[in-house]
């Protein structure tokens, strides 16, 4: 006789004689996103805002959680020897619950939680923020602004701070965005970059953005903070040739490949050329724009994978 138990046992037979019967394998079930395998896993990959709806929890003998990286979109970067915006907020779960992928740094440190999420017959409503605009060339420079907030599971990884323009501080986020460059039509020198892990999250999201501690005349904005690494200070002067570098992010095999996610955006010097916005998906702050025509760049928009075993 076959009888249904719940949803983590299944049916099971009962009553047959066959001392040998045991509860149907039962794995997890999901739809939504663009979905891809990888051996005897699946991954569901949202670039933009969806439902991730799970059909079957699953039972201890097949699988019964998923593993998750959810990245905010990164933060526009600051106008005028501006500072590079932060990295959108980098969160996931440390990958032992679906096939032990690499998830991050080792030993695991920063945005990388121990702990999968059950899986719940349920949907679930999937948040992918977009990237921060770059600040305009409005006099005085109209400000950039932050990325959007990413969410999975009531779990959120918070936007990348903008980058300040010249003379201006950068603001808090995910990561935080770089401080902007000084010349000698601002009158206060002296500015600090954005913190990181804001609002603060239980495992830290990002880091902070690079600051202009000297005021120099003719500084280069300061680094966006990554996910991993904080945002590089400012130059100094002469800044003007000189660009603060992107700070590292989180590099994730949670597709199969590994892929780097939440790099802060550079600072620039007036006269340092390649400005570059932050990639789509990838959840990069947005570069800093030297003097001339143009704006900051825009951050790159956040993305959010779920994979766990399916056969």
């Amino acid at each position: 006789t076959l009888v249904y138990v719940d949803v983590t046992k299944g049916w099971i037979v009962t009553d047959s004689g066959n001392q040998s019967d045991a509860p149907t394998t039962l794995f997890v079930t999901g739809t939504g996103g663009c979905i891809t395998t990888s051996g005897d896993y699946k991954m569901h990959t949202f670039l933009s805002p969806g439902t991730f709806s799970v059909t079957c929890a699953g039972n201890p003998s097949g699988s019964t959680t998923v593993d998750y990286l959810i990245v905010a979109g990164g933060g526009g970067g600051g106008f005028c020897i501006g500072g590079g915006g932060g990295a959108g907020g980098v969160r996931g779960s440390n990958g032992t619950a679906s096939g032990c992928y690499t998830a991050g740094p080792s030993p695991m440190v920063g945005p990388i939680s121990p702990s999968p999420v059950s899986a719940t017959p349920g949907a679930y409503a999937i948040v992918v923020g977009g990237g921060g605009t770059g600040a305009s060339t409005s006099s005085p420079p109209g400000n950039a602004t932050d990325g959007g907030v990413s969410t999975f599971n009531s779990i959120s990884s918070a936007g990348g701070g903008a980058g300040g323009s010249y003379g201006r501080v950068g603001a808090a986020g995910g990561s935080g965005g770089g401080a902007g460059g000084w010349t000698p039509y601002v009158a206060s020198p002296g500015t600090t970059g954005g913190a990181g892990n804001t609002p603060p999250a239980p495992t830290v999201q990002g880091m902070a953005g690079g600051d202009n501690p000297v005021g120099t005349q003719d500084s280069n904005g300061a680094g966006g903070g990554g996910a991993t690494v904080a945002g590089s200070n400012s130059f100094g002067c002469p800044g003007r040739t000189h660009a603060s570098p992107n700070a590292a992010g989180l590099t994730s095999s949670i597709t199969a490949s590994p892929v780097e996610y939440g790099n802060g955006g550079r600072g620039l010097g007036d006269a340092a050329p390649g400005a570059a916005a932050g990639g789509c998906n990838t959840g990069d702050g947005g570069d800093g724009k030297g003097s001339g025509p143009g704006c900051g760049m825009n951050g790159g928009s956040g993305i959010v994978i779920i994979r766990y075993k399916y056969q």
